[in-house]
């Protein structure tokens, strides 16, 4: 009987080691494949960049407190040319009412031939104010409601039009409702102030002003803008586009494009970072599998190195910005760079689906997400070695470390909270609540506020750290990947 055992043990037990090793490879290339398909059907609703249209983008103010017992829908909205002629654009937000007006929202966007326009006309479907006894409906125009505001469009240009809504306008007589609405151009906000938003699938850049949490402007770019990177000495932002091969400059003074740096065809340039002297920017190439060194001052590409398959992220050490670490997630492997020689270091193993990685205060203990791995890593900079992991869930998106206190925030795929976890037990101390998948966050050392790019909401959600309280919400465009604001930490 004990012969029998042994021969049983030394038989079915590497069959089932290796079953089991087979069903965990069969699970995460599953896994990897339905991502893929993820991704192919995200590309399919990816509308095409402007060409010879320009395009506007209307936002609606907060409403007057007066306003508090009003409701009405909104079927359809115009942009009226300067020949008279109605072009639709599409509506964001139909159903106006108490709930959705105490903030600025998304009103409507549509592209526009280029020329000269005369004013805005709208269509109300209904109108309900509410009384004393209950609601009452309001009588509304049969036909749209034309108003008089003139602005030309260019073509490959965004324009934001913000509306304030004119309560007692709107209400003539206490029975009727014809909508009324001041109507303007935003003012470009101080440069310290400035937060910009990249939209992947609208191929634009959202600008804001943080001290209002208001949409101020919108930049069209080239297809895929993904990573951002802000320049202080230069006063510029670089964009990566994914699907151009190039990164974009945007003048942050002027707040326009006012140059391009080509890269080799099929690079399909992820994110980007930039070292603390200003003085090389690195490009994370997924589509090559390499890290492109780029001079900031001439926008010539220096030279390339070669990384793992599938690199994703990026991060510049902090303490002397001489090594960056590359998250090949493909490969499961993080590349380490030294940037002066433009070399690799060593190619560290790591779990399934290296994502993004973030430093503590002191830049001793990077702190590494995975896609396909329910542990955080922790990697001591020094000695380039694993020396903690930590269960947290399958599936982490995005991370952020509050260089203050050290307190780690991670984001989930298909998560409707981002966790906040203490460095040291590296047990959840609090939850943040966002209602989607966070792509992104950073954090304004100033105001000590957390950015968080929200892909499900198509927002950006701001949460004070001190009072743990949403400061402000700003609707964006479609596919918001990466959040940089002027001032972060």
């Amino acid at each position: 009987m004990p012969h029998i055992l042994y021969s049983m043990h030394n038989y079915w037990l590497p069959c089932l080691l290796r079953l089991f090793g087979f069903a965990m490879r069969y699970a995460l290339c599953a896994m990897l494949v339905l991502g893929m398909l993820a991704c192919q059907a995200s590309l399919s609703r990816v509308r095409p960049p402007l060409e010879e249209e320009g395009e506007v983008y209307l936002y609606l103010q907060p409403f007057p407190q007066e306003a508090e017992r009003l409701k009405f829908t909104i079927e359809e909205i115009f942009a009226v040319s300067g020949d008279g002629k109605e072009i639709p654009l599409s509506v964001k937000l139909k159903e106006l009412h108490p709930t959705e007006t105490r903030r600025q929202r998304l009103l409507a966007t549509g592209d526009l031939p280029p020329g000269p326009y005369i004013g805005l006309s709208f269509k109300v479907k209904k109108a309900i104010l509410k009384v004393e006894d209950g609601e009452a409906d309001l009588l509304v125009p049969e036909m749209p409601v034309k108003q008089e505001f003139h602005f030309n469009v260019s073509r490959k240009r965004s324009y934001v039009i913000t509306l304030t809504f004119l309560h007692r306008d709107s209400i003539p007589t206490g029975f009727s409702f014809s909508p009324v609405f001041s109507i303007s151009i935003p003012a470009k906000p101080i440069i310290s102030l400035t937060g910009y938003v990249t939209n992947t699938a609208s191929h634009n850049i959202t600008v804001f002003d943080k001290k209002m949490g208001q949409v101020v402007g919108i930049i069209a770019t080239g297809r895929g803008p993904t990573g951002m990177a802000f320049d202080q000495r230069l006063r510029r932002v670089y964009v990566a586009l994914s699907r151009e091969d190039a990164i974009e400059v945007i003048d942050v003074t002027g707040g326009e494009i006012i140059n391009r740096v080509r890269l080799n065809q099929g690079d399909r340039p992820q994110e980007l970072a930039l070292t603390p002297d200003s003085k090389i920017l690195l490009s994370v190439n997924a589509g090559s599998n390499t890290v492109s060194f780029i001079d900031p001052s001439s926008l010539f590409e220096l030279g390339r190195v070669n990384v793992g398959n599938g690199p994703h992220s990026i991060l510049i050490e902090p303490t002397t910005g001489r090594r960056a670490y590359v998250f090949n997630s493909l490969s499961a492997t993080i590349s380490v760079l030294d940037i002066p020689n433009r070399g690799i270091v060593t190619n560290l193993s790591a779990d399934p689906g290296p994502l993004r990685g973030q430093f503590n205060r002191r830049g001793d203990r990077l702190y590494v997400i995975h896609e396909l791995s329910s542990y955080l890593t922790v990697i001591d900079s020094s000695s380039l070695s694993v020396t903690r992991r930590f269960q947290v869930r399958i599936g982490m998106n995005s991370i952020k470390v509050d260089t203050r206190t050290d307190l780690v925030y991670l984001g989930r795929k298909n998560d409707i909270f981002v966790e906040v976890y203490d460095p040291s037990s590296f047990v959840s101390v609090n939850t943040v609540k966002t209602g989607g998948t966070i792509a992104y966050m950073t954090i304004d050392g100033e105001e000590n506020n957390l950015y968080m790019a929200n892909e499900d909401t198509k927002s950006v959600m701001v949460n004070n750290l001190i009072s743990k309280r949403m400061v402000y919400e700003i609707d964006v465009g479609e596919g918001p990947y990466w959040v940089a604001i002027i001032g972060e930490r």
